[in-house]
């Protein structure tokens, strides 16, 4: 069953790559065992991702050797996708889009979460885009139906592909594609939800900031205040919030008060002074 589903993604001009099986203890085939981080999830070829293929000689002398390999499948090519882990990524992506999320196809993964799929949008991976939700795209690979999770249960389709994949919408891309540098301000096009773009632009740092590893707390709240800081200068947030949020996720990672308040207040400032245009790219007939 896994070398056919191998096969036939390949078919469809997915590059394919087998990746370790879980074992039914939680552990994971490689040589790490019970100890992997990432059990059933990490590629069994030596270059990784780089050896992804098409070639349906080269996949069946993989499944060949490792009948048991979980399918791993490139994305940027054929797709991207959409990585939603939680409640919370699932609700924030529905909200950023206005309230539905576009009809496509639609993984559900033996962890409980979810995979959308879209066509390509050029970018690379983005990590924690909005809480609970990661972004799949040049760089990246998933693991794909019918692969086995740690947990015991199988990736499945709830939707399968048809004949073409939904574009990625204007808010999704607008928060794949971040704050843009003013002199690229000519070739973006303009954001068409601001309000929504600006909470989930606010969601997505002060999430970054609270769950920062020690050694690169101040320096991720910095990020996120000089990020926030260009929305605020462009009208989309409001600074006092972005204060307000900032400080709170601070104090979650665990850094003093007077520091964070410094650090935010360099941050912020830079910024506004650099801020971006949300009417950028907009023409008027």
């Amino acid at each position: 069953m896994l070398l056919t589903a191998a096969l036939a993604y390949a078919r469809h001009g997915i590059p394919v790559l087998p990746v370790h099986t879980p074992d039914p203890s939680g552990g994971c085939s490689c040589d790490r065992g019970v100890r992997c981080d990432s059990p059933g999830k990490h590629p069994r070829l030596r270059h990784g991702l780089n050896e992804a293929s098409t070639d349906p000689r080269l996949i069946e002398l993989w499944w060949g050797r490792w009948p048991e390999a979980n399918v791993g499948l490139r994305t940027g090519i054929a797709m991207d996708v959409a990585d939603i882990d939680s409640a919370e990524g699932w609700h924030g992506l529905t909200h950023l889009l206005g309230g539905e999320l576009p009809a496509g196809p639609r993984v559900r993964t033996g962890g409980g979460g979810w995979h959308l799929w879209f066509a390509p949008l050029g970018f690379g991976n983005r990590v924690r885009l909005l809480p609970g939700l990661d972004w799949r795209g040049v760089g990246g690979y998933v693991v794909a139906p019918p692969s086995r999770h740690a947990r015991g249960a199988d990736y499945r389709w709830v939707r399968r592909p048809d004949d073409g994949l939904p574009a990625g919408p204007a808010p999704l891309r607008h928060l794949i594609e971040g704050p843009v540098a003013p002199v690229a301000r000519r070739s973006i096009r303009p954001i068409v939800h601001p309000d929504r773009y600006g909470r989930a632009a606010l969601a997505a740092e002060a999430d970054r900031v609270a769950t920062a590893p020690v050694g690169s707390r101040n320096d991720t709240l910095n990020r996120a205040a000089f990020a926030l800081g260009r929305l605020v200068g462009g009208g989309l947030l409001d600074a006092g919030d972005v204060v307000r949020e900032l400080e709170a996720a601070a104090g979650s990672a665990g850094l003093g008060r007077a520091e964070a308040r410094r650090t935010i207040r360099s941050g912020l400032g830079a910024g506004r002074r650099s801020p971006i245009d949300p009417e950028a790219g907009r023409h008027v007939a």
